[in-house]
């Protein structure tokens, strides 16, 4: 009977417990999948199913405004030219720019309308104009990404109607993303403009962060019924851009809370930091015959990291695949790898290289350092 009721008392002690003793329940979002990612370092701060292929909507213009902007840069295609507009493209059905069947619409203003309207008939004008068909502009799709590392990627079309087989990652779309703002920033320009007016047809962006979210200004939405709402976003406050990626989540106020809930966290919850910079010593390594028997390592650039708020003095610099030197020594040589870890993982690499010259010794010094070297081997041997 004293037993049974000590150990009531204990279960209601424990549920009386604050959870911030045990430490704080682990962040989660609702969306069937997730990933939040910083964009300068590209480091995963959350995923939640982030390998998982998955319908992705009209995320997949993504892809379709990245070849736009290569085809762009290259001078392929300008920005005032004119295209016509197929049959097949004023058909599509979705979500529209309304461009008229047989007319011809302005390069930029197809652009234009893929990105703030998420127009499927302006994505199927686009992908004609650059590769003759849609069909052949795919192809190129799913070129460019094989080149991009997205191995959980597959298009079968340029706007992401449900098509068997035709998916993506969240962890592809973040990749695809941030590779696409770091190349083509004009991106975020054309994302963030609040509304598009085409043949007096006025629409508003489909992006709920925008104006809602303190330094939103892109990225891309997505439905459909097979993918629920998606929204690859992206914020920048204070110098510090996130990339968040939400999908599979039930309306549109889930997906906005989805996606400011990964923001917040990325920005509330972690610092971006300078691990090393050039000049910082990070490790020695042996040099044989020099003046000096070590030299200092340092980085030949800035090694960024982020780390979670308050853990930036927890860093732990380790030089590994470090080499031995023979003198003479040139400063900046490669001489191994920097690991930035924190609690044994990795958070970013950089080469490890010397922090100034090393001349060769005098005959002399090399050789009573010979003579040392070999009577403490001798004394070795011995004393085993």
């Amino acid at each position: 009977m004293h037993k049974r009721l000590l150990a009531t008392v204990l279960i209601f002690a424990l549920l009386l417990v604050p959870a911030a003793v045990f430490g704080a329940p682990a962040f989660d979002v609702e969306a069937g999948a997730a990933l939040l990612m910083e964009f300068s370092t590209g480091q995963v701060l959350f995923e939640k199913n982030a390998d998982l292929p998955l319908p992705p909507a009209s995320i997949t213009k993504l892809m379709t405004l990245l070849l736009a902007f290569e085809a762009l840069e290259a001078g392929r295609v300008s920005w005032e030219d004119q295209v016509l507009i197929s049959e097949k493209a004023w058909r599509m059905e979705g979500s529209k720019m309304y461009i008229g069947v047989n007319t011809r619409v302005m390069f930029g203003d197809l652009v234009t309308g893929v990105s703030v309207v998420s127009g499927n008939d302006a994505s199927v004008a686009v992908a004609e104009h650059l590769a003759g068909s849609e069909e052949a502009f795919v192809r190129l799709m799913n070129e460019k990404a094989g080149e991009l590392g997205l191995t959980r990627t597959r298009f079968h079309n340029s706007h992401g109607l449900p098509a068997p087989g035709h998916e993506m990652s969240a962890r592809d779309m973040a990749v695809l993303a941030r590779y696409l703002i770091m190349n083509h920033p004009k991106i975020l320009e054309i994302e963030s403009q609040r509304e598009l007016t085409h043949n007096n047809i006025r629409q508003a962006n489909r992006n709920p962060l925008l104006g809602r979210y303190p330094g939103a200004d892109g990225l891309k939405t997505g439905w459909t019924n097979e993918a629920g709402y998606c929204l690859v976003g992206t914020a920048e406050q204070e110098g510090v851009r996130m990339i968040s990626v939400v999908l599979r989540t039930e309306s549109d106020q889930a997906r906005l809370k989805a996606s400011s809930e990964l923001l917040n966290h990325g920005f509330r919850d972690f610092r971006l930091v300078v691990a090393a910079k050039p000049g910082d010593t990070v490790g020695e390594a042996e040099v044989r015959g020099g003046r000096e028997v070590t030299t200092a390592l340092t980085v030949g650039e800035e090694v960024p990291v982020v780390v979670p708020a308050g853990r930036q003095g927890d860093l732990e610099l380790v030089v590994t695949e470090k080499r031995v030197l023979e003198a003479p020594v040139a400063a900046g040589r490669e001489v191994g790898r920097l690991e930035v870890r924190l609690d044994g993982e990795v958070l970013a690499t950089a080469t490890a290289v010397t922090a100034e010259e090393v001349e060769r010794a005098n005959v002399l010094v090399r050789f009573f350092r010979g003579l040392v070297r070999l009577i403490t081997s001798i004394f070795t041997r011995a004393g085993r």
